[in-house]
């Protein structure tokens, strides 16, 4: 099954990444992106933190598609399980 798209949580100020969901059918995955990853994708730097939620709505389709592959591909990491995207993520292969 696909991940589909879920819900902007929060942006973390203290470890740095924006908290998403996504839906694997009606379960909950718990996401999230580093605000490095998402600086780099849209060629900033240093988003002020009351902008957060509208870069991540603006990079959203990128994100969440990055993070389906993750998924797929059973990437998971922590506890519970969940999809952490770090701007290595979307480094274009060599």
């Amino acid at each position: 099954m696909a991940l589909t798209h879920g819900e902007f949580q929060e942006y973390d100020f203290n470890r740095m990444v924006v908290l998403f969901t996504m839906k694997n059918d009606e379960t909950s995955v718990a996401c999230a992106i580093s605000t490095d990853a998402m600086d780099q994708l849209e060629g900033s730097s240093r988003t002020p933190p009351a902008q957060r939620e509208q870069q991540f709505l603006r990079l959203r389709d990128r994100i969440e598609e990055r993070a389906a592959r993750k998924f797929s591909d059973v990437e998971l990491e922590g506890n519970p399980p969940g999809v952490i995207l770090r701007a290595i993520d979307f480094r274009a292969p060599r």
